[in-house]
């Protein structure tokens, strides 16, 4: 990618919080509530930048294309339902907001069956302005595990240095997040009564969200051709990756203000 082609981009410090709804109550219920009352909790955390609720497709068995060397097909027990992605003011803010974090903890089991918190160092989570002004009308979340061969600086690097250059030269992006992970530790986010199941096989070391004009791009994306194109550049340094539709994003907090509705 060219000089002249770099988009600018932004740094953060974000956390993602997989989500998986329970299963004793119809799905829709589970992610009505998580819009509903949990995301007030949420909402009133001091100390967040920004706060978004990525509610993924009720059908999503995987939408990279099958590759022989990369795990495309997303298992069904390990098939997530939503993210909760909060970005923080600064490194300290995880700390002002504790007494409203316990809150959050209480409220899980209500709506949720697993939770797996994922968070990366400060600064590591990257927006990358690829189309200025344009508003995304569809959206796409990858999850990346690295190969077992790969190790994490070189992972990172791939990521930031590889593929987000190829991503950003097909042209078709209106949004484009990258998150790299620490290593996952239950002990982040611990809350009672939910699953925190996490097999070291399973672990996911990166997410990336891709925005399109809308969703006849995300497909031509994804099944013309140009998600194929990039499996070689991704298969030396990954072992699986995990392609949802995403149904709705719902932003509640933007530049550190919470919102009167949240923002699509």
């Amino acid at each position: 990618m060219s000089e002249k082609a770099k988009p600018e981009v932004a740094k953060h410090f974000t956390s993602s919080i997989l989500l998986w709804m329970r299963k004793d109550q119809p799905r829709q219920t589970g992610m009505d509530y998580w819009k509903g009352p949990h995301s007030g909790i949420i909402t009133n955390t001091p100390g967040l930048s920004e706060y978004r609720q990525i509610h993924l497709a009720e059908a999503n068995p995987g939408r990279w294309p099958a590759h022989p060397s990369l795990e495309t097909l997303i298992p069904e027990d390990r098939k997530i339902d939503g993210i909760a992605e909060v970005t923080f003011e600064n490194a300290l803010s995880p700390l002002t907001g504790r007494e409203q974090t316990a809150l959050a903890f209480a409220d899980e089991v209500n709506v949720f069956r697993r939770t797996l918190l994922y968070a990366g160092p400060p600064s590591s989570s990257r927006w990358y302005d690829v189309a200025p002004g344009s508003h995304p009308g569809s959206r796409a979340v990858l999850y990346l595990r690295r190969g077992k061969d790969t190790g994490t600086v070189a992972f990172h690097k791939f990521v930031k240095k590889t593929l987000v250059p190829a991503l950003v030269e097909t042209g078709v992006l209106t949004e484009l997040r990258t998150q790299v992970f620490l290593p996952w530790s239950q002990k982040l986010w611990d809350t009672p009564n939910v699953a925190h199941d996490n097999p070291e096989d399973q672990h996911l070391h990166a997410s990336v969200i891709l925005g399109f004009v809308d969703d006849e791009a995300r497909e031509k994306f994804f099944a013309g051709g140009r998600a194929a194109n990039l499996s070689e550049l991704i298969a030396p340094f990954t072992s699986a990756v995990h392609a949802y539709d995403v149904e709705t994003t719902l932003r509640y907090v933007k530049g550190g203000e919470i919102l009167a509705a949240p923002e699509s």
